[in-house]
């Protein structure tokens, strides 16, 4: 799905008004009529209700939707902020006139300054007050009124996005002065802001209603962002023909473990072979060996010299491709022989775990990453590679900047994770869920996208399937385990099983 910035979706909305013959009052009562429906599918007539109705077109479809109410048996009380009495858009003018043309008697005009009304947890507050048309932060009584909404504990609906936050970024925004929606209903798209961990208290849940936009103008509409689902994975795969063997699979080296951390080296593995890798070799310490042997024994062993780390990463066979990092450690001999690798190795490769905190400690090996290699941090890892972060924002701002300039692609592992590509798109994964807050997660996902990239995926495809694929095997254990019960082991368990939906989608 495509993710679209505010101004392309004023364009969009500006097509379908100008060349489509819909009229914009058209769109605010299909916006209506979808906010409506998702509130009154959740709540019955006698739910108290509120609705902030701000002198916008925001406001506009606040109106239409207490008016779509009203006509279900809902008495809601909606409060206009028509400051100075002077200040409506037309669209929000004639919606005000519609509500009151149907005999409705609960419409509060705010011309100046007033006394909020009395709200408590058993209220549903519709925020209809501002739009992603909002230019400047909210200042001044708005904040005011904000505070005392989100203090006051009551089941709060935002229409398109919660007041006070920009659809795009949000680098200058106080997160007490935008309302704290438990229900964010997006008219046609869902906003880049919705994917960023920063504004997931401000969003809530958050559902999409289709209004009918331009299908021409929304296809022909370029976008740096996307939400992978099923179908986009699905249309990637690669059909497995009938007389095939494993060479036809490729061949995988993960690089990985140490003495204590073997169960990464493992977990790795089962996420490769479990994401259809022809062959896979495991290199290890050679304390390694039973481990390996006994828990993954479709998995070759290829034994480090030295007992218990990794001292010598000089692939032995042509391996298409290479995933390092999982449970390695950052001793010097270790650090010495990721060095080598990096700088001998010219195609891309998967680097996770311990391989990132050794590039953080040596910075300067950055810049021989192989052009294509994918770089899996979590904010952690990422912050002391690539500096700190005082946000998610900031944070994947810093990723878009930093996979450009070394032509690498950087996931950036958590909800929503985030896929960066040189090319600046960033592709924001569906799948997964807090089940996956288990320690070796990141471990399949490492053992996953190495998989996909040996068996001839290019990077880019590898990364953003890999880490659909691995979420989506995420939930899948999640439903059998439970989320408090599912652990990488489960996940990885569940990767052939998240491929096999994938492509019965």
């Amino acid at each position: 799905m495509k993710i679209f910035s505010t101004e392309n979706i004023r364009n969009i909305d500006r097509i379908t008004i100008d060349q489509e013959g819909i009229s914009s009052m058209e769109l605010i009562r299909r916006v209506a009529d979808g906010v409506a429906g998702e509130i009154t599918s959740r709540w019955r007539p006698t739910k108290p209700t509120v609705i902030f109705a701000g002198a916008g077109n925001n406001g506009a479809d606040a109106l239409m939707v207490a008016k779509r109410l009203y006509e279900t048996g809902f008495a809601p009380q909606v409060y206009l902020l028509n400051i100075h009495g002077n200040s409506l858009s037309r669209d929000c003018r004639q919606c005000k006139d519609e509500l009151l043309a149907s005999g409705f008697q609960g419409l509060n005009e705010v011309t100046g300054s007033f006394n909020f009304p009395d709200l408590t947890r058993d209220h549903l507050i519709v925020d209809g007050l501002f739009g992603t048309g909002l230019r400047d932060p909210l200042s001044g009584g708005y904040t005011t009124l904000v505070e005392y909404i989100n203090e006051s504990g009551a089941t709060i609906v935002s229409i398109d996005i919660p007041s006070g936050m920009f659809g795009d970024w949000n680098v200058r925004t106080l997160s007490r002065y935008v309302v704290h929606a438990s229900l964010t209903v997006a008219v046609q798209f869902p906003r880049i802001a919705f994917f960023l961990a920063d504004n997931a208290p401000c969003v809530g849940e958050w559902k999409t209603i289709d209004i009918g936009l331009s299908q021409k103008a929304i296809n022909e509409t370029l976008t740096k962002f996307f939400f992978i689902e099923a179908e986009d994975v699905r249309r990637v795969l690669l059909p497995r023909a009938k007389f095939s063997s494993k060479a036809d699979y490729g061949s995988a080296l993960l690089i990985a473990g140490c003495y204590g951390m073997m169960g990464a080296a493992v977990m790795a593995a089962k996420g490769a072979l479990r994401a259809g890798v022809g062959k896979l070799t495991v290199h290890s310490p050679r304390c390694g060996f039973n481990v390996i042997q006994s828990t993954v024994p479709q998995a070759l062993f290829d034994p480090d010299r030295h007992d218990i780390l990794v001292s010598d990463m000089t692939p032995r066979h042509g391996f298409n491709a290479i995933g390092v990092g999982p449970g390695l450690g950052t001793n010097d001999a270790t650090q010495g022989a990721l060095e080598t690798l990096i700088k001998t190795i010219k195609r891309p490769m998967v680097l996770d775990a311990d391989a990132l905190n050794i590039l953080s400690k040596v910075p300067s090996l950055v810049d021989h990453i192989p052009v294509g290699s994918i770089l899996t941090p979590h904010d952690g890892e990422f912050d002391r590679l690539f500096g700190p972060q005082a946000s998610a924002e900031s944070r994947l701002l810093r990723a878009i900047e930093v996979s450009a300039r070394y032509k690498i692609i950087i996931v950036l592992k958590g909800y929503r994770t985030a896929t960066v590509r040189p090319d600046g798109k960033i592709f924001f994964n569906s799948s997964g869920g807090p089940a996956m807050a288990t320690g070796g997660s990141g471990d399949v996902l490492t053992g996953v996208i190495t998989s996909l990239l040996a068996q001839g995926y290019k990077p880019e495809t590898a990364a953003v399937a890999g880490v659909y694929i691995h979420g989506l095997a995420g939930d899948i254990a999640a439903a059998e385990q439970g989320v408090y019960g599912t652990t990488a082991v489960d996940i990885a368990d569940c990767v052939g099983k998240a491929i096999m939906k994938i492509l019965n989608y």
